[in-house]
């Protein structure tokens, strides 16, 4: 798509350690295509839970389409995230460990037009593993300061 816009949840790669990253399928109505395509959405209060064997997208922020009708869909409606048996089984034998949870990190179309997730199964990060985080990010922010300024 050329006039799409990723749309990230920026705050994941600061809070969480990636173990595992999977490109899911979302189940979405028709208006919620045409505005995720658009740019309207918001990954930031987005988090996965498991009912049933089956892995959904809960409180992600889709913006009702601006040219829809009475049939506009729900803005932080519950989204199926389309898996395979064994990625799933194997997602939930991992999240029931301790401190591990799934992130939903952004959304994206494949070539062939199909709305996707990127989830990771993540593990919290620690206070100072923020800091460290923080730290590396002025490093390398100061690198390319001085590398322009040399250029």
């Amino acid at each position: 798509m050329s006039n799409f816009k990723e749309i990230v949840n920026r705050k994941a790669k600061y809070e969480y350690h990636v173990m595992q990253e999977y490109e899911a399928g979302l189940s979405l109505l028709g208006t919620e295509v045409k505005s995720l395509k658009a740019g309207n959405a918001n990954l930031s209060d987005a988090f996965c839970l498991f009912h049933k064997g089956e892995l959904f997208l809960k409180s992600a922020f889709i913006a009702e389409y601006n040219y829809g009708n009475i049939n506009n869909h729900e803005t932080r409606r519950d989204r199926k995230l389309l898996l395979r048996k064994t990625e799933l089984k194997k997602i939930e034998k991992r999240v029931t460990e301790k401190g591990y949870t799934i992130v939903p990190y952004k959304f994206l179309f494949s070539e062939r037009g199909f709305a996707k997730v990127v989830i990771w199964v993540a593990q919290g990060k620690k206070a100072y593993d923020k800091r460290q985080s923080i730290k590396e990010k002025d490093i390398k922010r100061e690198m390319d300061r001085d590398m322009k300024k040399f250029s």
